[in-house]
């Protein structure tokens, strides 16, 4: 009998021993932080999911929600409110009482890995969690992958091969059962200060995203 895989792991998931020496780290440095797994952020009414890399060791690690407290969710979050994904106002901590509108975000790994760079390994012993996530959102129409890794995960769990829908910024891609890929850059600062990304750039993208949800 397979094993029944949740759409979220547990806080204190131990699947990857290498994340948990580095949570455990975290936590006796910073025992007030979140320190653990961290849950998608939204709810399953979800007509876009947005899939990040992991949690930042000073941001979602810290406060326990994807891209909160740290620079990309400087950029993410006022990008939702302004196209109606999100509703409130971002304050970069948990409590803010912003909520989302139609839209959920996830990460490709949920635990944080050290300088951001999850393993292979890793990557895919969390892949059955982000598979089960995406199929429990029955209205799902667009899925937004913030970098290669994400982009990967989507792909996998969708049993698409790497080479049939490369990544490349601003790309879509028709996925099957009506989903469609939008691939981005990953907001980060080094993405923005750089000026790879720029924030017209990122509404672009957002603006195509828009379009195809208003029309369905």
């Amino acid at each position: 009998m397979s094993k029944i895989v949740t759409a979220e792991p547990a806080r204190d998931c131990a699947l990857c021993p290498r994340l948990v020496d580095y949570r455990h780290a975290s936590a006796a440095a910073h025992p007030d932080w979140f320190n653990g797994a961290v849950p998608s952020f939204g709810g399953e009414d979800a007509r876009l999911l947005i899939v990040g890399l992991a949690p930042g060791l000073q941001g979602a690690n810290r406060t326990g929600r994807p891209f909160t407290g740290d620079y990309a969710g400087d950029l993410l979050y006022p990008t939702l409110l302004k196209f109606g994904f999100a509703s409130g106002t971002y304050e970069a901590r948990i409590d803010d009482g912003l909520t989302m509108q139609g839209a959920m975000i996830t990460n490709a790994v949920r635990c944080v890995p050290p300088q951001n760079k999850p393993t292979p390994e890793e990557q895919k012993t969390c892949q059955p969690f982000f598979a089960t996530r995406m199929s429990t959102l029955p209205k799902l129409r667009a899925i937004l992958a913030l970098g290669h890794i994400a982009h990967d995960a989507v792909l996998k769990a969708r049993g698409i091969k790497k080479s049939a829908a490369k990544f490349g910024h601003a790309a879509q891609h028709d996925i099957g059962d009506g989903l469609t890929l939008f691939d981005s850059y990953h907001c980060s600062r080094y993405n923005t200060n750089t000026r790879r990304l720029t924030e017209a750039m990122f509404h672009a993208v957002f603006e195509d995203i828009r379009k195809l949800i208003d029309s369905n």
